[in-house]
Parts: C-alpha cells; structure tokens; sequence
C-alpha cells in the first residue's frame, strides 16, 4: 500500500480530519500540488534539472530554505536507495520525507496540549497584534466549556485598545470568567490576579492573554520573563504551556515573529491560525524544521470549533489530497 493509503487509512487520528484538512487547505494544496504536477509532468525520469526545479517550487510554497534543503537530500538519497527512474513514483517519497521531517525523533504526542490531570493547567498565549490571538483564546476556552471543564481568562493584553472588552465578549459567550484590570494596567499584576482567582475557584485551566508589541523587543522580553516569573513563583512548573499564536497568511513573516519570540520566552506550541486563506501553508514544516516548535492548534475558519487540534498526517494529506485521488 503507498504511504498516500496509509496517510488516510492508518496514520490519521480522526476521520472527521481527513475533510477538515482537505478542505481547509484548498489554497495552498491548489499552489503546492499544481507545481508539483506541473514538473512531474514535464519530466520523464529523476534527473538534476527535476531536483532543481522541485526545489524552486517548494521554497516558493513556504517550505521554507533550509527544510527544502534538508527535503531534497533526503529525496535524493531515496530515489537512489529505491533506485527510482519515474518521476511519478516521486510523490510517495515527497509526502513520506515530510511526515519524517516534521516528527524527527519525536511522535505525535508532541502535537498536544500539556493538560495537567488534576491540577490547573497554566497556558500563557503570545504573539503579535492582529494574528488571531485573543479570538483563538476564546475558542479554546469556549471549547474548554463544553468538554466540561472549569476554565478562566486572564486579560494580559492591557495595552491594545479593546482587547480586555474582546475578551471579555469571548467570556459571555462561552459563560467562562475573565479577570481583568483597566487599560494600561501592569500586565504580570493581572496574571497574579487571574491565577489567585483560578486557585480559589478550583478552576482547570486558566489562560492568559499578553501584549503583542513586537516594536520594542526588550520590553517584550521584559515583560514576558516577568509574568513567567510570577506564574512559576505562584504554581512552581507552570506555565504548563506556551502557546505562540501566528497568521498563516503571512509566510515567511510568521517565522521571523517565531524566532522573536522564542528569544523572549520558552515558546511550547504554535497556534496557527488562517490556514484556510492562504496559499502558504507549508510555513507549519518551516516553523516545526527549523526552530524545532510544534505546532499544537490550528484554524480553519471564524467558528468556534473552527480552531482545532493539529495532525501532522492529516496536513500532509490535506497537502496531497488531489494527488492521493488521481491515484485512486
């Protein structure tokens, strides 16, 4: 069976996954997958020039350089090992060496969330203005609700001009309690607040929203070591999770923001949200390749439930999916 079977019928965890990726991923399946065929198409057999031009097109799919790099040595290798000669056989090997590239040495526990089993779980959420940071937030915690749990908000965020009212929006919304100070309030003050609150409500998950000001990095960095200061100091191991939020759409940008801010703060997880718009999807085996981050949520659209848990496999196939059904 090739591996574009065993994605779909093994590999995946939910079956619901194998639409939402699909259709979710139209935009860079649509630039990823034309590329590809188009040089498969045009070349009879594996040779350099087909290498060279593979390559071109995946960095132009946000693969990013070094992943690429990484990508087509490993093809390579493979094509010869397998002693390869139709390029059409190629595909298979592609969608393989991504899964292979993304999980490394790891497995797929590294895609979730670290929920504490009977205490409270401590998620720190970071990134910059206008990636979808405060909404994934409140999806998460609306979700949270409906799996039952006890869930609170803290509004980090005391710098933008309606944040802490999104936010707490968000809380009406999914009947979740937001703790909050007034604008331009001092953000670790807050967060010691939120988790005083959360203690004493017995709550299971507290979330906390911070300032997204990438102008001044030092302030950034100040401000982050401060509230993890005081998070660590009140629940000793904790935050149990930080999770940094990025905008699919913005490429190459997104992983630049991710450097920044694994500078300033241990970043856990990726939250990307806008996968759904973008033809540059490919940015998630950057992200994973080269700063070693997994990305643990992603977003498909405006809807609650539109934020979900990141597959691996289940992005590989939704980066392959016209492919798997022209083999079909």
């Amino acid at each position: 069976m090739s591996f574009f079977k065993n994605l779909k019928n093994k590999f995946i965890k939910k079956e619901e996954d194998t639409e939402t990726y699909k259709q979710g991923m139209k935009k860079t399946r649509q630039s990823f997958t034309s590329k590809i065929n188009d040089i498969i198409a045009r070349y009879r057999q594996v040779d350099e020039e087909f290498f060279e031009e593979l390559e071109e097109a995946l960095i132009m799919a946000d693969v990013g350089v070094t992943t690429v790099m990484d990508l087509i040595e490993d093809l390579r290798f493979e094509v010869q090992r397998r002693n390869i000669k139709d390029t059409n056989e190629v595909k298979d090997v592609i969608s393989e060496k991504l899964v292979e590239i993304y999980y490394n040495e790891d497995d797929s526990t590294i895609e979730e969330i670290n929920y504490q089993t009977d205490d409270l779980t401590v998620i720190l959420v970071v990134g910059v203005n206008g990636v979808g940071k405060t909404t994934s937030i409140g999806k998460l915690a609306a979700q949270l609700k409906q799996e039952g749990k006890n869930v609170v908000l803290a509004a980090g965020d005391t710098f933008r001009a309606g944040a802490i009212d999104q936010l707490e929006e968000w809380g009406k919304r999914s009947e979740v309690e937001v703790i909050k100070q007034s604008e331009g309030s001092d953000p670790a003050a807050v967060i010691f607040d939120a988790i005083k609150a959360a203690k004493s409500r017995k709550a299971d998950v507290l979330i906390c929203d911070t300032a997204g000001r990438l102008q001044n990095k030092v302030n950034l960095m100040n401000e982050l070591e401060k509230i993890n200061r005081i998070i660590e100091r009140e629940i000793p191991g904790a935050p149990h999770e930080v999770l940094l939020v990025l905008d699919a759409t913005t490429g190459q940008n997104a992983l630049s923001q991710a450097k920044t801010f694994s500078e300033a703060t241990n970043v856990s997880g990726i939250v990307l949200t806008k996968l759904d718009g973008t033809a540059k999807g490919g940015i998630v085996l950057a992200i994973r390749n080269e700063l070693n981050i997994p990305v643990k949520l992603v977003g498909f659209g405006e809807g609650v439930h539109d934020l979900k848990e990141f597959d691996a496999h289940a992005f590989v196939y939704g980066l392959f999916a016209d492919l798997m059904e022209e083999e079909a």
